[in-house]
């Protein structure tokens, strides 16, 4: 055995750190990891905002890949660090856990990744430009790969204050260094909901694209926009609060839907996972709404949350001084002290509404005792689907299961088409790869009631065939397999279908989404021939390049998956070493929520402007 010895430690500097491990830090390198650093920026300027210091912030997308954020903050310090003996701005920009939001001092409130932020962007960009305006003067410099190339020096005279940065991803670190202008657009539009009166710019120089966001309204605007395409039962509640140094605002409205949609947000920051905000606000809104039912209408019964939170839509915003979250990704807000102060002042608060508020009281309650009704007849149909020995009346032998018991391993493809379907039973590796048949387009749920849903065939096959529940008894620790992966021809109608499936996962399966289950699999658009050799093309720019390459060649469209035979299938499509599969992800919960009521629900004119607005953005129509 080789001696193991001091000689043997590393020491690597911070940022050295930071790029041979990026994903500890921004959660990986792709197109999320990418964002993370733009967000990392924009989250100390929405900072400065919080601290009263800052109303306005441009975000540029510039034509050479780079991005840049300015704000009119107070810029970031330039003078001589004590300790360091260096500009307080290169400490900053170099040194991990360096900045203004440990003390309390310069921050009350911040969503930055605790101090880690500036310096994790600088050392993970190819280079970085900033330029600060304080005390009259312009100063600047830049940064190499985390490394200062210049020193700091003066450039010019200001009048006002504020800070600009602008970087260039490393394409060393990330796989994709293209930055998305809509995942962009609605984290600053969510921003401006979530910061009243901050106007934040977006400019993209590569398309001449731009947009101005701006809220009034705060986040009762993103309620309301929330449930543009919904009917609602009355206009919209909100209040705020504040108590220790915890700053509460909450805005919700009941929908005339079978769902319930909650934005929870705590220093700015999505928490998708809830937390001790959200379930102080479940527990204030149940306690109301029963005392509020047992005080004025005769012969009432108790209401569960999940009954009365049926057709809610709302958005709780906190801002917590200390705030502590579980794990890197900050997706879950863990401070105690946080549930007793929200609890308190959404139970007040609503009562004294529903107090004031008799006819939409009632009409609330109406809805609640229905859904307690639907929840009870829907509990009957989904013990039915949820038997084991109903698998053989549900799945006439339609599932192909696979033979290990491991769900870590196991996956189900859910396949359009009866020929489709043959052929990847016949392709698959039976030990861990389940195949499910679906007949025909399956139900729209978004139009569809839960009782509807569930006597649905194709929906009890794939509610069955997955094991876990439906709806709010979803349990994603019995879901038989870890992934789910949704297969279907590369048209028109396999996009249709694929969306219904999706649609139905969104609003019955979501736990499947936010663990990283789902999958959309990528069959290829044409086969390619120059004698001997096959090639497998999944997009048009791909086959244009490659025809280029070849000159001559036999090229075949594929029209859909029943018309490849279970090895071509195997070999693009299912054989984990070769295929190509989309993670689905809600990124964007405002995103997915509007779209999945646009394309699905009852506003046709809603649809009708969507479906006219991207109609240029059309890949690969098939008609």
């Amino acid at each position: 055995m080789k001696d193991y010895t001091a000689e043997q430690i590393e020491v690597l500097d911070d940022l050295e750190a930071v790029r041979r491990r990026p994903g500890m830090y921004i959660g990986g390198v792709g197109v999320r990891g990418l964002h993370h650093l733009l967000w990392e920026i924009v989250d100390n300027s929405i900072d400065e905002a919080l601290a009263g210091y800052c109303d306005r912030i441009t975000v540029v997308l510039h034509k050479d890949g780079s991005a840049s954020v300015e704000d009119d903050g107070r810029g970031i310090p330039v003078d001589e660090h004590p300790v360091f003996k260096r500009p307080a701005l290169e400490i900053v920009m170099t040194k991990l856990h360096a900045g203004g939001k440990f003390s309390k001092k310069a921050y009350k409130v911040s969503g930055g990744l605790h101090g880690v932020g500036l310096s994790v962007v600088n050392a993970l960009s190819e280079w970085l430009e900033v330029w600060v305006k304080r005390d009259g003067k312009v100063y600047y410099q830049r940064y190499e790969r985390g490394k200062p190339v210049t020193p700091l020096k003066v450039v010019g005279e200001a009048k006002d204050t504020g800070t600009k940065i602008r970087f260039k991803p490393d394409e060393e670190i990330f796989e994709v260094t293209e930055f998305d202008y809509d995942i962009i657009a609605q984290r600053l539009k969510e921003l401006a909901y979530l910061n009243r009166g901050i106007r934040i710019t977006l400019i993209d120089e590569r398309t001449g694209r731009r947009e101005e966001f701006y809220s009034e309204d705060g986040i009762k605007g993103l309620v309301a926009e929330l449930n543009r395409n919904k009917p609602t039962l009355h206009d919209i509640l909100y209040f705020s609060g504040e108590k220790n140094g915890i700053i509460v605002e909450v805005a919700l409205q009941f929908t005339d839907t079978d769902y319930e949609t909650l934005l929870a947000f705590a220093n700015n920051i999505h928490t998708v996972e809830g937390g001790t905000h959200v379930s102080g606000f479940r527990a204030g809104l149940t306690r109301a709404i029963n005392e509020y039912g047992k005080k004025h209408i005769r012969k009432f019964q108790p209401l569960s949350g999940s009954d009365i939170r049926e057709g809610l839509t709302a958005v709780i915003s906190v801002k917590v001084p200390e705030p502590q979250f579980e794990g890197q990704t900050k997706t879950k807000l863990t401070n105690s002290e946080v549930k007793t102060v929200v609890e308190s002042l959404t139970y007040s608060e609503v009562l004294k509404w529903l107090e004031k508020h008799p006819h939409e009281a009632n009409k609330i309650i109406e809805k609640c005792i229905i859904a307690m009704k639907a929840r009870e007849a829907a509990k009957r149909a989904r013990e039915l689907v949820r038997k084991k020995s109903e698998l053989s009346i549900t799945l006439p032998g339609k599932l192909a299961d696979c033979s290990s018991k491991n769900p870590e391993e196991r996956e189900l493809f859910i396949v359009e088409g009866e020929s489709a379907g043959g052929s990847a039973k016949q392709a698959r590796d039976r030990r861990f790869q389940a195949v499910l048949p679906i007949r025909g387009k399956i139900l729209n749920v978004e139009k569809a009631g839960i009782l509807r849903v569930l006597k649905n065939d194709e929906i009890k096959a794939i509610a069955s065939a997955i094991g876990a529940g439906i709806g709010k008894d979803f349990d994603i620790s019995k879901a038989r397999y870890r992934r789910v992966i949704i297969m279907t021809d590369a048209d028109v109608d396999g996009a249709h279908i694929r969306t219904l499936l999706l649609t139905f996962f969104y609003r019955y399966m979501r736990p499947l989404i936010e663990h990283g289950y789902l999958y959309i699999a990528q069959p290829p658009l044409y086969r390619v021939r120059k004698g001997k050799n096959v090639y497998y093309v999944y997009s048009e720019k791909e086959l244009k390049n490659l025809l280029k390459k070849l000159g001559n060649a036999e090229v075949q469209r594929f029209k859909g998956l029943g018309e490849m035979n279970p090895e071509q299938l195997w070999e693009t499509t299912m054989d984990p070493e070769r295929r190509k599969l989309i993670q689905v992800t809600i990124e964007d919960a405002l995103r997915a929520e509007r779209l999945f009521s646009i394309l699905m629900g009852e506003d046709v004119n809603a649809r009708r402007e969507f479906i006219m607005k991207h109609s240029k953005d059309v890949k690969n129509l098939d008609v």
